[in-house]
C-alpha cells in the first residue's frame, strides 16, 4: 500500500467549507435554524453553529435525525446559497471524519478525497429522495463511496511517485514525466489536453480548481479525467510500453513535449 507523509494543506475544499460557515454563523446576524417542527430538538430557534454543537453532544434517534436532515435539505434546495453552506457546516464534522479515515495512509489523496466526499454529499443533499428513512445514512453513505473511490485503486494507478522532476536528463525505463506523459500522447494512449492537465496540477502550480473554473466544469469532474488518465499511464508504465519508444515514436513525443506548456486550455478532455 502507498503511504507518505505529507500531511493535509489548510486549503481542502472541507477547510474552505468550514470557514464559509464560521462566516455564515458568526454575529451580529448568524443564520438561524428553527427547532421546533422537529420532534426530539428544543422547542426553539437556534443558530446553526449551536445546532452542530448539540448534535456533536447528544445522540438522537433516526426519526429526529431524519426530520432534521429532512428539514435542513429542503432549505437547501429551496432558500438559496447560504442555505447550502449552512447544511454542509452542520455536516462539516462527520464529513471530516469520513475523509480523515479514507485518506489514513493515503495522505498525497487528502485533498482529493475531501473533495470527492464534499462533492458527493452536496449532490446528494440536493438530489436524494427525502422520503424514504435513514437520511442522514444514506446521504453520508454518498459521500463515503465517492471519497473511497480516490484511493480504492491506488496502488499502480498513478504515475510513479519517485519520477524525477528537475530538469535533467531522462532516465530509463520511465524518464522524465514530462516525457513520459508526451510519449503516452504521441501513441495515442491520452490525449494532449489530457497531458496539459496532469502536468499543470501534478508537476506545476495550477489548482484543478480554477482550472475548472476556467473551462466551465466541476473540480470534481476534472479530477475524474484526470484521474483517468493516469491510471493510463501508469498501466502503460507498468506493461512495459512506455519504456522504449521507438525512434517515430520520439519524433512524435518529441513534438508534443516541444508545443506543450504547463497550462490547460478550456478543451473537452478525454482518456
Amino acid at each position: 500500500m502507498a503511504t507518505t507523509t505529507r500531511t493535509r494543506t489548510a486549503g481542502t475544499a472541507l477547510t474552505t467549507a468550514e470557514k464559509a460557515f464560521a462566516l455564515l454563523t458568526c454575529e451580529p446576524a448568524p443564520l438561524v435554524f428553527d427547532a421546533r417542527p422537529v420532534p426530539g430538538l428544543p422547542d426553539t430557534t437556534m443558530p446553526l453553529d449551536e445546532l452542530r454543537k448539540l448534535l456533536m453532544c447528544e445522540r438522537y434517534d433516526s426519526d429526529t435525525t431524519d426530520e432534521l436532515w429532512r428539514q435542513l435539505a429542503h432549505h437547501a434546495r429551496e432558500w438559496g446559497p447560504a442555505w447550502v453552506i449552512g447544511a454542509i457546516g452542520v455536516a462539516l464534522p462527520a464529513l471530516t471524519h469520513l475523509a480523515a479515515k479514507i485518506s489514513r495512509g493515503f495522505a498525497r489523496h487528502a485533498e482529493d478525497v475531501d473533495s470527492e466526499v464534499l462533492a458527493s454529499f452536496l449532490q446528494a443533499l440536493r438530489t436524494a429522495d427525502l422520503a424514504p428513512p435513514r437520511l442522514w445514512l444514506r446521504l453520508c453513505w454518498a459521500a463515503w463511496r465517492a471519497g473511497a473511490a480516490v484511493v480504492k485503486a491506488d496502488d499502480g494507478e498513478e504515475l510513479p511517485l519517485d519520477l524525477p522532476t528537475g530538469s535533467r536528463s531522462p532516465r530509463m525505463p520511465y524518464g522524465h514525466p514530462d516525457l513520459l506523459l508526451g510519449r503516452a500522447a504521441a501513441v495515442g494512449l491520452i490525449t494532449t489536453e489530457a497531458v496539459e492537465l496532469i502536468s499543470a496540477t501534478r508537476f506545476g502550480d495550477a489548482f484543478i480548481e480554477e482550472l475548472a473554473a476556467e473551462m466551465g466544469v466541476t473540480a470534481s469532474a476534472l479530477r475524474m479525467r484526470r484521474r483517468r488518465a493516469e491510471r493510463i499511464v501508469a498501466a502503460a508504465v507498468t506493461r512495459g510500453d512506455l519504456s522504449r519508444p521507438t525512434r517515430s515514436r520520439d519524433h512524435r513525443e518529441a513534438a508534443v513535449t516541444a508545443g506543450r506548456h504547463h497550462s490547460v486550455h478550456p478543451h473537452c478532455l478525454q482518456a
